[in-house]
């Protein structure tokens, strides 16, 4: 068979290496770079391959490197273009010398020295931001023993993570629990971190807030008490317990790899649902707990929840910038369903793509700007949510090590690695101990434009949640950094928003800190193409450890995650169904009163969705965005 690819062999004497940045395919996935991350500055010929994956197409696309020359930092663009069965082929960019316009495969000769001209000054070096965001997991609990040295971020000088001594402790009926070294692949239960939790967790037992604040005083005295009275009195310091460095592989090795914020707060003192909604829109929109049955139905008036200034995914596409959800839709079929698509503007058939596809997705042309990843939640049937990739308390920790892998191995063996930075953090501390007292918060400023009660406590969103890990992975990241600097998750939109060029959508993000100052590579560097694999099982297994009893499905909904889950079920079925069915779907679901009721819909719901989305045809998107 014909080869109908495009081969560059380029020869670099320009004194510095070249570095692949970007490719733009003229042929959609049907022309694929299939070239080196990097060309020596030896030169010596080394040959870039345009692919023409597929039969009767040819390659046409265009190659981007860059290299910092003399101090300045240039683009060299080489484009080629195959047809097939054609008689002539083409090829353009700087320091072409020939190429063979009658034959296939379209060979090009190339040759470039500091005096080559035709390269333009580089411009945005990072061209893909990623977000993986798991769950309910402290600083401390995750990465307080874990010993990491490097450099600081803003001084050069060799620190620490402001991790534990040893010495914390949090009392509890006489007795002092202090933190310990190791802790379990999965919890006997799931602490709690609604914000009458999180306030005794933070400000004692017996702390109150007023509606419209202040927060009490903070001294991180709650958390053992707290964990006590949610079921855990027979070993109350299990709260207390801290993975070390061999526990969590993957995420340490991230954490040295590339750069570990340990000043990373989550935007509120409570639970997912607000806090996720500070990463996606700079605001939880005045949602100040879990969703409640109540609220759900009179959301869907609305076409979801909504923000006084939108969302970001909405700010993206009001700029002409392109995004993409994926959810994890290997699991719990209920856990699949990802906490975005609540969201007004969302559609879950254009706008969310299986996680599955991921790898192969970034192996062809990808033109997205923001890529928001969400894991699969696991099992709401008994509260536990174990089976997902989240690392929710209950569910086992390896598998969202696991995910962690999947994910950065993805992306940095994918033609967009050399043009990406990847964010990993934790939507809040999920109850677990952290001795680091947030502070005040600048609140968003933002009206409430949800409606029902949303904001159930009065709370104003001026004190920052607990401290979450946070890595920010990137070929332009130095190795082994440590950044004290405050971020909070309003640092995701304005990450964005600055390296995209467009305004803030609230006064949180407007003035919270960006990722990019870490980004002080001139030319992206050689990084590890695999991380080492999840450790087989926790110091204190105890998968085997009785467990909470299955919740009574004639319980009623509640406040909750399960709420939060029926609303998006909700929204799947309202997209996939005609506008006249509407009114009846949304009775039936107003009048679910037990959880047997909304997990029954939601796992039928997600099973529907599943079916729908087996085929890639199935998500490709279907019209323009609102």
């Amino acid at each position: 068979m014909a080869d109908f690819g495009v081969y560059f062999e380029i020869t670099n004497a320009l004194g510095a290496p070249l570095y692949f940045s970007r490719f733009d395919s003229a042929e959609g996935g049907c022309c694929t770079y299939d070239g080196p991350q990097s060309i020596p500055n030896d030169g010596r010929p080394h040959q870039v391959h345009l692919n023409d994956p597929c039969s009767g197409r040819g390659a046409e696309g265009t190659a981007y490197f860059i290299a910092d020359v003399g101090g300045s930092l240039r683009e060299y663009a080489w484009h080629g273009d195959c047809p097939v069965w054609s008689s002539s082929n083409h090829a353009d960019g700087p320091g072409i010398s020939s190429f063979n316009s009658g034959g296939h495969p379209l060979t090009v000769t190339i040759a470039v020295d500091p005096a080559t001209p035709g390269w333009r000054p580089a411009g945005r070096l990072v061209q893909h931001v990623f977000v993986l965001m798991l769950e309910n997991r402290a600083f401390d609990h995750m990465l307080g023993f874990s010993g990491i040295k490097g450099t600081d971020a803003q001084t050069g000088q060799q620190t620490s993570v402001n991790g534990l001594g040893g010495t914390e402790s949090n009392p509890y009926d006489g007795h002092s629990y202090p933190v310990t070294r190791g802790a379990d692949v999965t919890m006997p239960l799931d602490p709690l971190h609604e914000f009458p939790s999180v306030l005794e967790q933070l400000a004692g037992a017996g702390a109150t807030y007023k509606p419209g604040g202040p927060y009490p005083p903070i001294d991180s005295s709650g958390f053992v008490i707290n964990y006590a009275g949610a079921g855990g009195q027979a070993n109350p310091g299990e709260i207390m317990k801290c993975y070390t460095a061999n526990e969590l592989p993957v995420l340490n090795a991230l954490a040295t790899d590339f750069a570990v914020c340990d000043n990373w707060s989550s935007s509120m003192p409570g639970p997912t649902w607000p806090n996720r909604f500070f990463a996606m829109a700079a605001s939880a929109g005045g949602l100040d707990r879990s969703p409640s049955s109540e609220q759900i139905v009179t959301w869907e008036t609305v076409d979801g929840f909504s923000f006084e200034h939108g969302s970001l995914f909405q700010a993206l596409s009001a700029n002409g910038h392109s995004w993409r959800i994926y959810r994890g839709d290997k699991g719990p079929v209920a856990g699949s369903l990802p906490i975005a698509a609540g969201l007004k503007g969302i559609q879950m058939l254009r706008d969310v793509w299986n996680y599955s596809r991921f790898a192969s997705d970034l192996q062809g042309d990808y033109p997205i700007d923001f890529t928001w990843i969400e894991p699969n939640y696991g099992s709401a049937l008994d509260d536990t949510y174990r089976g997902g990739t989240s690392q929710h308390p209950m569910d086992d920790v390896t598998s969202g090590e696991w995910l962690i892998k999947q994910t950065y191995e993805a992306i940095r063996n994918s033609p967009v690695w050399q043009s990406s930075v990847l964010i990993v953090t934790w939507d809040e501390h999920g109850g677990f101990y952290d001795h680091v007292a947030p502070t005040a918060a600048p609140p968003p400023g933002d009206k409430i434009t949800t409606p029902g009660p949303v904001n159930q406590f009065g709370f104003v969103f001026d004190r920052y949640g607990v401290r979450v890990p946070a890595v920010i992975v990137s070929p332009f990241v130095a190795p082994n950094i440590i950044d004290h600097r405050a971020y909070d998750h309003a640092s995701i939109p304005a990450t964005v928003e600055r390296l995209l060029g467009f305004p803030a959508l609230t006064k949180r993000d407007a003035a919270a800190a960006d990722v990019t100052p870490l980004l002080t590579l001139p030319t992206p560097r050689d990084t590890p193409t695999r991380l080492p694999n999840p450790a087989p099982g926790g110091s204190h297994a105890l998968l085997a450890a009785p467990r909470v009893a299955t919740a009574d499905l004639t319980d009623p909904i509640g406040a909750s995650n399960l709420a939060g889950f029926l609303q998006i079920a909700l929204r799947t079925q309202l997209q996939m169904t005609p506008e006249e069915e509407h009114p009846e779907i949304l009775e039936r679901v107003a009048s679910f009163t037990t959880r047997g009721e909304a997990l029954a819909y939601i796992d039928d719901i997600a099973s529907k969705l599943n079916e729908a989305t087996e085929s890639p045809a199935a998500v490709e998107p279907a019209s323009p965005r609102a």
